[in-house]
């Protein structure tokens, strides 16, 4: 079973059929009307017309049935996987950076999704044939923690803790700057831009986003830091970082990358741009989950090691900060 509250103010007011075509871009409004005609979407316990206007704190349940229909439009790829972790129900995956989480325009293959397909048995429908145990995504070129579903009554467990903002999240990020408060909290809403489809960026019009921070290391130029994202909004650390004024290093969508270098002494610019180039990505990484496991109800805690790229760029500026 998915669970949704209503808690935006902007989705107060909203079709019930809407607001699930938001929520659930995969499957199609016709088969998300089928849904709620035949009694599988319920309104707080009640069945509710497609048309019905959402109210402030309205619980939706949907019931999507099983059993998982077969993987028919993907191709399975073998693909070296990183599991950290695996049972009947979930698997936890340490993603490399570069790898795309599921298939899109342009990609239909080489994409995690088509890997796990090769791999594992059975993997939740929820999301979609295209995104088979996906329940959260990671942009392609950060690294670290993701789960995957295997049931789809494991995923509407988990997807429920995503909803309710009970899944804890770290991040760790080098940031262009030195951040003044060591700790703190970014609490500015989140929209997509009008000018870049493929990009976010803060506005009053958009949705809630709240991420904390912890710094833990600074160097001349650069911070080492903690992120806590507490919503699950798109390109939310990144989108936050550079309005805060501290892009992240390599991110060259939100102002963190090869134009960031210029304007310091030479030995420095050239420190940075080499090292950007050598790590090309932008430098964040998935470092921990804790979440309650969909069998056991028992908190459960990952996590993952920074990868060689990183650490090379860590210990990089170190060693010429030192020299």
């Amino acid at each position: 079973m998915i669970l949704f509250r209503i808690l935006q103010v902007g989705d107060v007011g909203l079709r019930l059929d809407r607001y699930l075509v938001s929520q659930l871009p995969d499957y199609s409004r016709t088969k998300i009307q089928g849904w709620i005609k035949s009694g599988a979407v319920l309104v707080n316990n009640q069945v509710r017309k497609t048309g019905y206007a959402l109210e402030q704190n309205d619980e939706i349940s949907i019931q999507i049935p099983d059993p998982i229909e077969p993987l028919t439009d993907l191709e399975p790829e073998r693909m070296d996987l990183d599991i950290l972790f695996e049972d009947e129900s979930i698997a936890i995956i340490d993603k490399p950076a570069g790898l795309v989480v599921h298939p899109g325009t342009g990609n239909r293959n080489g994409t995690l999704v088509n890997g796990l397909v090769h791999h594992f048995n059975s993997l939740s429908d929820v999301n979609g044939q295209l995104r088979p145990g996906i329940v959260h995504r990671l942009d392609a070129d950060t690294s670290g923690l993701i789960i995957i579903a295997k049931t789809n009554s494991a995923h509407a467990f988990l997807a429920d803790q995503f909803q309710k903002r009970q899944v804890q999240k770290k991040y760790t990020a080098i940031v262009w700057g030195i951040i003044s408060n060591d700790h703190g909290e970014i609490n500015e809403p989140i929209d997509r831009s009008r000018k870049d489809p493929t990009s976010y960026l803060v506005s009053p019009e958009g949705k809630s986003a709240i991420t904390e921070y912890k710094v833990e290391s600074k160097f001349r130029h650069l911070s080492q830091v903690s992120f806590f994202p507490k919503t699950g909004r798109t390109h939310q650390i990144r989108v936050h970082a550079a309005h805060l004024g501290f892009p992240i290093f390599g991110d060259e969508k939100y102002g963190g990358g090869l134009a960031k270098t210029r304007g310091f002494l030479p030995e420095f610019t050239q420190l940075y741009q080499k090292e950007m180039k050598k790590l090309d990505r932008h430098a964040l990484h998935a470092s921990r989950l804790e979440f309650t496991h969909p069998d056991t109800k028992k908190p459960i805690i990952f996590e993952a090691p920074f990868p060689s790229e990183f650490l090379n760029l860590i210990n990089a500026i170190e060693s010429f900060y030192d020299g």
